[in-house]
């Protein structure tokens, strides 16, 4: 499981699982050729989507397919994961390859941008743990840049696509820093969006929210909002909450 310093401190960084490997309780995601490695907010993301009685769902981003093959472990649903980075494209061939649900998913290496869904498909829902930073410093890694950084896709390119690609009644769920959820959600509000759900993600209770997840569509409801705290008190001490959520999937749990 994830060191946890990135979301204690409060720093603008994601949480890295930095094993070649890390086993789930159904499935297995290596990703040492991966640009970018398995994070807990991609967990988060996966266990708290809403996808009860989803039939299709875009993957944007896949990276080492961990969403994708959670969404397929929670739901029946067809999933078509894109990846535009080769070295994560592959990665993610592999392991959903080796997953139980590999007949249901389908991958292929392209940017949301470009993408074009078969017979103008659209998606119930759109699941995606985004490049996060628009005016950080950027990592001297290239590809860690372009996965941590929107200089690829960048937010609105991410809102146009989504908003091209869902279904009438369809939802985009996503992760973002605070800062930049905000903005995200005023700029979704403009094209029309609104929230539905939201979960404020708290590193510890005396730090302040470090994510925030949500869930945005056409149809307007009342969002529902909760927080859940990572860890309630000392290293790997994890609250109640957070492990109820992600019991599906870490051993531990």
């Amino acid at each position: 499981m994830a060191a946890l310093r990135a979301y204690r401190q409060g720093a603008p960084t994601r949480v890295i699982m930095a094993n070649s490997h890390f086993r789930f309780k159904q499935f297995t995601v290596h990703q040492e050729h991966a640009s970018f490695r398995i994070t807990t907010d991609s967990v988060l993301l996966g266990a708290w989507a809403e996808l009860q009685g989803v039939k299709r769902i875009l993957d944007i981003g896949t990276g080492t397919g961990i969403l994708a093959l959670m969404a397929a472990q929670r739901s029946d649903a067809y999933i078509v994961a894109i990846e535009p980075d080769r070295n994560s494209f592959m990665q993610a061939g592999l392991n959903i390859a080796g997953s139980p649900w590999h007949d249901r998913i389908s991958l292929i290496n392209t940017s949301a941008q470009e993408y074009l869904s078969g017979k103008g498909m659209l998606f119930d829902t759109i699941i995606t743990n985004p490049p996060f930073f628009n005016d950080s410093l950027l990592n001297p890694d290239p590809g860690k840049a372009s996965t941590r950084h929107s200089i690829t896709l960048s937010h609105r390119e991410l809102l146009e696509s989504s908003l091209r690609l869902m279904s009438p009644g369809g939802t985009l769920q996503t992760v973002l820093p605070v800062n930049e959820a905000a903005t995200f959600m005023d700029m979704a509000s403009a094209a029309g969006l609104s929230c539905s759900r939201r979960l404020i993600v708290k590193p510890t209770p005396l730090l302040p929210p470090a994510r925030i997840l949500m869930t945005l569509g056409f149809v307007e409801r009342a969002c529902e909002e909760a927080t859940v705290v990572i860890e309630k008190g000392g290293r790997h001490e994890y609250s109640d909450e957070y492990k109820s959520l992600t019991k599906d999937f870490y051993l531990r749990f």
